[in-house]
């Protein structure tokens, strides 16, 4: 059979979430940089007894906070989401059993096993973006489709997204008279072009 990604994407609003990242090496700033560069207004706390340069340049300019300490489940408290990145296997099996304990969503970085959730290759374009998954199964796969998306996108396609948002805005009728007609408006941008003409 087939093998299939079963993934449920989802855009998280994580300007409304406690987010823990636990680690502070190279793997905690990649991390830390993906997260930060689709929402830079994330809340961030970082926790790992040493810390790269870079990741504490890069805290100063947002809302991270960084603690230097070894983790302990107290640090849990108040979080939604947490990412595990030490250079330590058995740190990150224990955050993940300590996350999994209290219904905390969880990212064990390079052990699908231990993810709830992957952070896979994103592209961004104003109001748009476009989020690539391999099911955890190729990093490098992701980031050349991001690659192909950020090439192939129009720059001005935000325009289109802030045009159509005016546009519905103006409709009249019910939740499907709206549908049918922004559908309409914008099948144009779907139809094949004959390429024999």
């Amino acid at each position: 059979m087939e093998e299939r990604n079963e993934l449920y994407p989802v855009f998280l609003k994580v300007s409304n979430l406690n987010i823990l990242i636990v680690g502070g090496g190279n793997v905690g700033l990649e991390k830390l940089s993906f997260l930060l560069k689709s929402s830079p207004e994330a809340k961030v706390q970082m926790v790992a007894p040493e810390y790269l340069e870079a990741t504490l340049d890069l805290a100063k300019n947002h809302q991270v906070e960084i603690t230097h300490d070894i983790y302990n489940k107290s640090y849990l408290d108040g979080k939604h989401m947490v990412i595990a990145c030490t250079d330590k296997e058995e740190v990150n099996e224990e955050v993940y059993h300590d996350c999994r304990e209290r219904s905390l969503l969880v990212n064990v970085a390079d052990n699908p096993p231990f993810c709830d959730f992957y952070m896979g290759g994103i592209v961004t374009k104003g109001n748009v973006k476009i989020a690539i998954s391999t099911n955890g199964k190729s990093p490098t796969t992701a980031k050349r489709l991001r690659q192909f998306f950020e090439d192939v996108l129009p720059e001005r396609i935000d325009d289109l997204v802030k045009n159509l948002n005016e546009y519905r805005k103006t409709l009249k009728g019910d939740f499907e008279e709206k549908v049918e007609a922004l559908n309409e408006f914008t099948k144009g941008l779907v139809e094949k072009k004959d390429s024999s003409k």
